[in-house]
């Protein structure tokens, strides 16, 4: 399979090691010195892009691969305030269009186990909930696309959540819990060189519930976004990384 590395920071290098392990080619690379090489001839050499840029490249980068009839698939967050209008494009056409808060299968496990979780503890509304998430001093949106996914997940299967809400706070100097009784609180955390971890805390006046992630490094992150090149060119419309997980 022939791929197109949209950004081609630290993440795009570790797809590209783990494209080539799996008998792939990088037919093109666009990172931000080389934007004018992004056009429909060069993406329509690729039989699939994968985009890991920047909130502020990412709309662009996902306007030419459709203009170019590229499969794509999105890693990068930060800008779905737009999702709703790239879905009905994509659902309108032949293209193929799948992203991901996050494309590590373990990560996806954990949602699935999340939602689970989050379902039984319906039934016990004196436990109160909240997510944690670290990473590296480098991430430039806060939450994570990954913790707004688990909020959402939580959100999705307790009657007494509504929102979440979030605050980006100093590790030696935890926030104060002041989310509101209807918010799930997410608390973020900006480490040195942490790839990614995620808690999710359900508190008592008896006990504590946790269940976490903790990532070793990128190149889970890095294998599921191939995963997903691999699995999107002979779809049409629309998909979440949820879609090409069975965890029924």
């Amino acid at each position: 399979m022939k791929i197109a590395l949209l950004g081609y920071g630290k993440m795009g290098k570790i797809i590209e090691k783990i494209a080539i392990d799996r008998k792939h080619e990088i037919v093109l690379k666009i990172d931000y010195d080389n934007q004018h090489e992004l056009t429909a001839e060069n993406l329509q050499k690729a039989d699939v892009a994968i985009e890991f840029s920047t909130p502020a490249t990412v709309l662009g980068n996902i306007n030419q691969c459709f203009k170019a009839g590229v499969p794509i698939v999105v890693g990068t967050t930060g800008w779905y305030e737009q999702l709703n209008e790239i879905k009905e494009r994509y659902q309108a056409s032949d293209n193929a269009f799948i992203y991901g808060t996050n494309f590590s299968v373990g990560v996806n496990i954990f949602f699935h186990i999340n939602k689970v979780l989050a379902r039984m503890m319906n039934k016990h509304p004196y436990y109160e909930v909240q997510v944690e998430e670290i990473h590296h001093t480098q991430k430039l949106d806060s939450p994570s696309g990954t913790a707004i996914t688990i909020a959402e997940g939580i959100i999705e299967n307790l009657d007494t959540k509504r929102e979440w809400v979030n605050v980006l706070t100093d590790i030696n100097n935890p926030v104060d819990d002041n989310a509101k009784a209807g918010d799930v609180l997410i608390e973020s955390y900006r480490i040195d060189s942490v790839p990614g971890t995620h808690t999710v805390i359900y508190d008592s006046e008896v006990d504590t519930i946790e269940i976490k992630h903790t990532a070793h490094n990128r190149n889970g992150f890095a294998l599921g976004a191939v995963l997903a090149a691999e699995w999107i060119p002979d779809k049409k419309g629309f998909f979440s990384v949820s879609d090409m997980f069975d965890l029924s």
